[in-house]
């Protein structure tokens, strides 16, 4: 076996409609495709950058999810972090920490909330 790519992280989401708006309009996702599952109770739609999915947002599961959300987080990369702070926090993002973290290796980071209080990274590597 051989692992190609970043395929998608999976998100368990209360409302699904929400969060294709918090995805596309404050995070800058793009909807790659909503999809009916085969269980009629399900709701799923993709979402990516320039067509390359890496968000599959799941809806039905459970309806009572933990704050933290149904996975710890996941990272996008980007470049310009501080502009990204500040955009998000003019959006009315809501953070896990209220600073970038600069790592040891110069890499830096910063967590938000999602919809349903999942942790998204914005991921920046050292210049």
């Amino acid at each position: 076996m051989t692992i190609l790519k970043f395929e998608h992280v999976g998100v368990q989401v209360k409302d699904i409609e929400e969060s294709i708006e918090f995805y596309t309009q404050k995070v800058g996702l793009e909807l790659i495709e909503k999809l009916p599952h085969t269980d009629p109770s399900l709701k799923l739609a993709f979402l990516g950058l320039e067509g390359n999915v890496i968000v599959e947002l799941i809806q039905g599961y459970n309806s009572s999810l933990p704050n933290e959300g149904k996975v710890h987080h996941f990272a996008l990369a980007v470049d310009g972090i501080e502009e990204e702070f500040e955009r998000l926090k003019s959006a009315g993002v809501s953070f896990v920490e209220e600073n970038i973290v600069t790592l040891p290796n110069g890499a830096r980071y910063l967590f938000f909330y999602g919809p349903d209080k999942e942790w998204i990274e914005y991921y920046e590597v050292k210049r």
